[in-house]
């Protein structure tokens, strides 16, 4: 029969341990028994934790999970399950910038930090479009989901409806890769210069297509602008 955790030595327990040393110090199945806390007669909390993430090659995947999966480790019933899936999103959260709207936007680097933590992760492609004033101030996102995870599915319509609608000036569009690479694709680029003509049509001007990858991002129109230079 397994230890209880109130049997373990306090150095050893979770609770205890994180008012002795502080989080930083307790592995990731600790912190996640804090958030189960409560164990079975058959398995401690930290058993439980520690079978949850088996099911993960990445604790960041742990997001990821059903609740009908992580239902279905022993031990673990509907709340608990409800419990992980409510701490995973506070912690997509707490990941997003404060505040966005009414930021200058200077450079591209600008709107790779606004939506880098927010995009490295997602594992399908989402496109943002960014709007800005005359002033190069952010106003308003709007956010698609574009299909699958090798070309972007969506119309020029999609894009540039509220654009029009709202008399936008000028804006920006920033997808993700879920592989992680930012590299444009050849699709890619044939849809970023649909965007371009399209715009230039209706009076609006496209500043710059940004992919995001796991971590690093690369602009299509700086890219091209260095090709040029070569």
């Amino acid at each position: 029969m397994p230890l209880k955790m109130k049997e373990l030595p306090e150095s050893e327990r979770p609770y205890e341990k994180m008012k002795m040393y502080g989080a930083k110090k307790l592995s990731n199945a600790e912190l996640l028994a804090i958030i189960i806390k409560t164990g079975t007669k058959d398995a401690t909390a930290l058993e439980l934790a520690s079978r949850i993430l088996l099911l993960t090659n990445e604790l960041r995947e742990l997001e990821y999970i059903s609740l009908e999966r992580l239902e279905s480790v022993k031990g673990i019933g509907e709340v608990k399950a409800i419990q992980i899936k409510a701490i995973c999103e506070l912690a997509k959260r707490m990941k997003l910038p404060i505040q966005k709207m009414n930021k200058i936007i200077k450079s591209t680097k600008d709107i790779a930090d606004l939506f880098m933590d927010e995009l490295r992760y997602e594992k399908q492609e989402i496109l943002k479009v960014i709007m800005l004033n005359s002033s190069n101030e952010l106003i308003k996102i709007n956010d698609l989901k574009v299909g699958n995870n090798k070309e972007i599915i969506i119309t020029p319509m999609q894009i540039l409806s509220d654009i029009v609608k709202e008399q936008i000036p000028k804006f920006i569009l920033v997808h993700n890769h879920p592989s992680g690479n930012p590299r444009p694709s050849k699709s890619d680029k044939l849809f970023t210069d649909r965007i371009v003509a399209c715009s230039k049509l209706l009076g609006t001007v496209l500043l710059d297509h940004i992919i995001i990858g796991d971590g690093n991002y690369q602009s299509i129109f700086l890219e091209r602008k260095e090709d040029d230079e070569v």
